[in-house]
């Protein structure tokens, strides 16, 4: 894909209740393995946000090839009966199926895409065509979500798939990041706890030293693990002047990267000249827990700790003029707001509020 600069943002048409939205697999056919997320999700689509899911052949097929998931995707875009497009779950080789993508499908039949983490691939893609996309809910993690939809993660997509405009962000009061079994029954019965979130913490952002405490810029960023992983492919990111006056945004998914690993892949983004350009930081609230590394309460705040001290340090080196806020409910955690990708993020130091445009 060219590395020329993009073209302005294409805002896809707001879901209307009734419409039809693809269901896709891009990553990996996860439902098939753990349908029970799946099919929860699928049921709140249907009849608590009255839109009709449309399953893709790749949608619930594990080891589907690269070439097959790309067909997916060319499938639900170019499907003028399909209103958007929304990811049933992340994986880890996304980035395999973009060099299938044919750009000009995809820039000629806009529409709203759902996803993170891995997904992160399909909305760096999107973005570089000029099509706005949407990082945060797949069908199996906010919309199956044990016991209920948080209500924060719901207002939210409401107000990115149907209502469009300003959305002012909140700081969640209470937040988990603690999985359970999606093969056990008894995991759906009730929603997951949640433990006292501690809120945003701002830094450098004292209004008082800056012309205005208003910051505007069209957002960048997603999953930092693939971002990095993009940048060492050297394909499909934006030139370093692109991103002049963006507000980037990233976050950490369940692999749990250490300290040295976040601070190095920022660092590595510094000497490439992204972080220099942009106007500020955004950082989601690290997941602190995995399967493979339960973490105690403890640990998950030296972890969590550890981690913003990194991020700090990164910016304070390349970009000492950018305000940075931590913490915020965007990535891999619960709840789970929706960020525009390439669209438009407000901050107000003065306030302490982020506002998005939907």
């Amino acid at each position: 894909m060219s590395t020329a600069t993009p073209p302005s943002p294409i805002i896809a048409n707001r879901l209307r209740p009734g419409d039809r939205i693809a269901v896709i697999s891009p990553s990996q056919g996860l439902p098939g393995a753990l349908p029970l997320p799946f099919e929860l999700g699928l049921k709140r689509l249907r009849e608590d946000f009255d839109l009709e899911p449309v399953e893709y052949p790749t949608t619930r097929k594990m080891g589907s090839s690269a070439q097959e998931r790309a067909a997916d995707i060319h499938a639900a875009f170019a499907d003028p009966d399909i209103a958007g497009v929304i990811a049933s779950i992340g994986g880890d080789d996304q980035i395999t199926v973009l060099p299938h993508l044919v750009g000009e499908l995809l820039q000629a039949n806009p529409k709203q895409f759902y996803g993170f983490s891995d997904c992160t691939n399909l909305l760096v893609y999107l973005e570089r065509l000029g099509i706005v996309g949407y990082h945060g809910a797949t069908v199996m993690t906010a919309f199956g979500r044990p016991g209920a939809m948080h209500p924060m993660t719901e207002e939210s997509l409401r107000a990115a798939m149907f209502t469009g405009g300003a959305f002012a962000l909140t700081a969640a009061e209470e937040v988990n990041d603690r999985d359970r079994d999606w093969g056990d029954e008894s995991t759906f019965d009730e929603p997951p706890s949640m433990f006292v979130s501690g809120g945003w913490q701002w830094h450098n952002a004292n209004p008082e030293q800056r012309q205005s405490p208003l910051i505007e810029g069209r957002s960048w960023g997603g999953n930092l693990e693939i971002v990095s992983w993009l940048a060492m492919a050297n394909r499909y990111l934006p030139e370093p002047e692109e991103l002049s006056g963006r507000v980037l945004f990233f976050e950490t998914s369940e692999e749990l990267p250490d300290d040295k690993t976040v601070y190095r892949t920022l660092r590595n983004l510094g000497e490439r000249g992204f972080l220099q350009q942009c106007a500020a930081l955004i950082m989601g609230r690290p997941k602190t827990w995995s399967f493979v590394r339960t973490l105690s309460h403890t640990q998950s705040n030296k972890y969590r700790a550890a981690q913003h001290k990194a991020v700090l340090a990164a910016m304070g080196e390349y970009a000492p003029h950018a305000p940075v806020v931590l913490d915020v409910d965007l990535g891999h955690t619960d709840p789970q707001l929706v960020i525009p990708y390439g669209g438009t993020i407000r901050l107000d130091l003065e306030r302490k509020t982020i506002t998005v445009e939907y």
